[in-house]
């Protein structure tokens, strides 16, 4: 019989532990439906399980574009993390995100401690019209997809069980923090006055200084110090990916009005103008570059967009956000341009897309936003307010720093517990392979003479 290290055991052990404490969790009763309003919770459902989708559609997003021998393990990182976040969620983190707040600065881990009061508590302060489990499960969608965006800077040579590792630590150690100080009315970020929509700080900005940190702990692969090109695997993945993405980021931002109402209506047409034009703006600056108007320009230049929209798009007017999705393209794909110059290895261009996106998404409400369209919000510079501006670019830098500086430390933890990054045997190998014993072939579809399809595998 093989022998079990401990470092085999102890993630099943843990789960397993979790497991059995689960059921005594004492139990409460169910919520007073006549609390609720019908339509809200039904749009509220839909849009949960929308943003859900973005996960595998991240998957098809970052496999389509690795070489062909690490397409599976960039899928599989992209996906695991439903599982581990959806664990960590409940016992933990929704209530270090969103528990009773301790100075601003992280919630009670007690509030909520293993869905405790969830399912039978008030309803969220900022979401009196839906259930408290149900604002649960929407929050859970965007915690389990931020670590997920984090993979494609670290394609292609990240250890598989380092990154579970830093899914944990990043969930518990950034990710809840940020959330708590930027969406829970006590939270340190909300008290200045710092508005994000639906996640251009604590998902997107938090992300991209991440795969930052994580590109520099990691450092290049032999492709990149060669300056070999890595031909994508499968661009109609990507292209796939892209439209999975794009519709669930409907229920991301339309949803974070946490309602059915205008605002959500509002929100669901800035995301897709800004998506549009973003695509739009990437291509054709792609052609003013002396460059072919390709599929991966639009792709990526869309989903710029989207992540620029994120932080503003219940805030500014619906024109707006052509504006938007315009200067975020360009601005990601210069900070593209200025990163194929330098030594870092972000593999897929994270930082530039996710954390630079998310940036200029952030200062561009702190430009457009108006109290117009969301009553609730503030008027911005465009409308004779720079007070607001500088308070969203006094938020910016504290998200920035606090975000790079915990993931750095992160990276660095997990290299000190186990290598964070495979052999050089295993990288040329592929991860596919040497880490999961699995192999992507790419099918071409033949037609045989009896009519029948059949997919053959090439190689």
């Amino acid at each position: 019989m093989t022998k079990i290290l401990f470092k085999q055991f102890a993630p099943f052990a843990i789960l397993a532990l979790i497991a059995i404490i689960a059921l005594f969790i004492p139990l409460l009763p169910n919520f007073d439906e006549g609390k609720y309003n019908a339509a809200d919770v039904a749009w509220i459902l839909v849009a949960t399980a929308l943003v859900f989708l973005m996960t595998p559609g991240l998957a098809f997003f970052y496999g389509g574009m690795v070489h062909r021998k690490n397409v599976l393990s960039t899928m599989i990182k992209s996906v695991v993390a439903a599982g581990v976040i959806t664990v960590l969620w409940v016992t933990v983190s929704f209530s270090l995100a969103f528990g009773e707040s301790i100075n601003g600065l992280i919630g009670n881990p007690k509030t909520f401690l293993f869905f405790q009061n969830v399912n039978s508590g008030a309803p969220w302060s900022l979401a009196p019209t839906i259930p408290l489990t149900l604002f649960a499960l929407f929050q859970l969608m965007f915690a389990i997809i931020t670590p997920g965006l984090v993979v494609g800077a670290v394609a292609e040579r990240i250890r598989f069980t380092s990154y579970i590792l830093f899914i944990v630590l990043f969930a518990v150690f950034v990710y809840s923090p940020l959330a708590h100080w930027t969406w829970h009315p006590d939270g340190i970020l909300f008290k200045m006055g710092v508005l994000d929509f639906a996640g251009g700080t604590v998902v997107h900005i938090s992300a991209g200084m991440a795969a930052l940190a994580g590109a520099l702990v990691l450092k290049r692969r032999k492709s990149h110090i060669e300056h070999q090109e890595v031909p994508p695997a499968n661009i109609p993945y990507v292209l796939i990916g892209t439209g999975l993405l794009w519709f669930g980021w409907f229920g991301f931002n339309a949803g974070s009005a946490l309602g059915s109402g205008s605002l959500a209506v509002s929100a669901f047409a800035t995301t897709n103008i800004a998506a549009g034009a973003a695509g739009l703006s990437w291509m054709f600056f792609d052609v003013l570059r002396g460059k072919k108007p390709s599929v991966l320009g639009f792709c990526i230049g869309a989903v710029v967009g989207l992540v620029a929209i994120t932080p503003g798009a219940g805030f500014v007017a619906i024109p707006t956000s052509i504006f938007i999705g315009f200067v975020a393209a360009i601005v990601s794909n210069l900070a593209v341009m200025w990163k194929s110059k330098t030594s870092l290895d972000d593999t897929l261009d994270v930082f530039p897309c996710h954390g630079v996106g998310g940036i200029v998404g952030m200062l561009l409400t702190g430009v457009f936003a108006t109290k117009t369209v969301n009553p609730a919000g503030v008027d911005g510079l465009f409308y004779g307010n720079p007070a607001f501006f500088i308070t969203q670019l006094k938020g910016v830098v504290i998200v920035v720093v606090f975000s790079f500086v915990v993931s750095f430390v992160i990276f660095k933890l997990i290299n000190l517990i186990q290598p964070i990054r495979v052999t050089s045997e295993e990288e040329e190998e592929g991860l596919d392979s040497s880490q999961h014993n699995e192999k992507y072939f790419q099918g071409t579809l033949i037609v045989a003479s009896t009519g029948m399809e059949t997919e053959m595998p090439t190689t």
